[in-house]
């Protein structure tokens, strides 16, 4: 187990703990533990490409942590009304959606490598910043009501958006099965 692995499942560790500050009020120290889950992740990838520790197992577990964090987040919010309802329903229902486009072309023996793209980047960087700004607000009381609004509205237009990307390239993919 190299160190970028191992920094991977520290913050999938983190996750948990993440989620207890949010459904306990704690938000300051939930959005403390969001940024040093951030930074592990940054870490994580620049030590994996500075020392060639790229791994297979990286390569599955680091997203893996990523979503974990960010849905629990999104859920957590969402449970305490800190986020629409339809909005944690699109980026749980998208995320579950390219899960099982994904399986689906494994059963049928025509696997696809999904690859991020730019509108992927920009839906992940639109989620962490509004979950920031969500548990800053919340812990600091700074009056941030309608950056969050833009945020989510820029959130939900990224994830239906990057959905339909996916999406496209999965048919397309799917199209060329034998």
């Amino acid at each position: 187990m190299n160190p970028p692995n191992l920094i991977t499942i520290m913050r999938a560790v983190m996750v948990p703990f993440v989620f207890w500050c949010l459904m306990t009020g704690r938000m300051q120290l939930a959005l403390a533990l969001f940024v040093v889950a951030g930074a592990s992740d940054a870490l994580d990838g620049y030590l994996a490409k500075r020392f060639s520790w790229q791994t297979e197992l990286g390569a599955y577990l680091d997203p893996v942590a990523d979503k974990l964090l960010l849905l629990s987040v999104f859920i957590a919010l969402g449970t305490l009304k800190a986020l629409p309802l339809w909005l944690v329903v699109a980026v749980v229902s998208r995320d579950i959606l390219i899960i099982v486009a994904v399986v689906v072309s494994w059963l049928m023996n025509h696997p696809v490598r999904i690859q991020p793209h730019m509108l992927s980047k920009a839906h992940t960087l639109a989620q962490i910043v509004l979950a920031s700004a969500v548990m800053a607000n919340l812990g600091f009381g700074l009056g941030l009501d309608g950056f969050v609004l833009v945020l989510v509205w820029t959130t939900g237009l990224l994830t239906v958006l990057s959905l339909a990307a996916y999406l496209r390239t999965w048919l397309d993919h799917m199209s060329r099965a034998e």
